[in-house]
This record gives C-alpha cells, sequence and structure tokens, in this order.
C-alpha cells in the first residue's frame, strides 16, 4: 500500500486549498470541486482510512459522528433533503482513496 498522501490529507494539512464548509477535530467538510447537485459537500475523516473495507470497531464513533453531522449540514445549506453517497473501492467508483461521504442536495 502507498504512504503517499492523498489529496484529501494534504488539505487536512493545509498543502493544498479548498474551501472549507465546517471542520472540528474529527473532519472536514468541503465544497466538491466538481459538483454534481446544487449543493456538493465532502465530510472527510482526519484520520486516513482508505476504503469502507478498512474500517475497525474504533472507528465507529468517528463514522457516527459523520453520520450525525450530515442532516446539520444540509439544514446550514438550507436543503429540506439530501443525498449521501460513498463510493467504495475502485469497481465501487471510489476515486481518492481515503473515505468520505458525498453530501448531495438541490
Amino acid at each position: 500500500m502507498s504512504t503517499e498522501k492523498t489529496i484529501f490529507s494534504k488539505i487536512i494539512d493545509r498543502e493544498i486549498p479548498a474551501t472549507v464548509v465546517y471542520e472540528d477535530d474529527k473532519c472536514i467538510v468541503i465544497n466538491d470541486i466538481n459538483p454534481k447537485a446544487r449543493v456538493h459537500l465532502l465530510v472527510i475523516p482526519k484520520k486516513p482510512i482508505a476504503t469502507l473495507f478498512d474500517l475497525t470497531p474504533e472507528d465507529k464513533d468517528l463514522m457516527g459522528h459523520m453520520m450525525l453531522l450530515l442532516p446539520q449540514l444540509a439544514q446550514a445549506q438550507n436543503l429540506d433533503g439530501f443525498k449521501t453517497q460513498i463510493n467504495t473501492g475502485e469497481s465501487g467508483g471510489q476515486e481518492v482513496f481515503h473515505v468520505h461521504i458525498h453530501l448531495l442536495g438541490n
């Protein structure tokens, strides 16, 4: 497995710019640079986890935190409904191998 940092790790470490919508000690939320909806946010854990296959029991609080954050983010964007998507693995459409949740709404 590569030890090279992903684009998301570089954003978290402020090595490359991104439009940060929200940040706390566990995750960062940015605007997707190639939006598929009027609102397209990426909720990214600060802990680098390559795919959902790589989750461990110790990650349950982190993942729960991100799931509970989704409706708050949607409401802050004035959405009354939204879709979420997590791509897992290359054949699942994952392009950046650092777990992230897409929040999409119009």
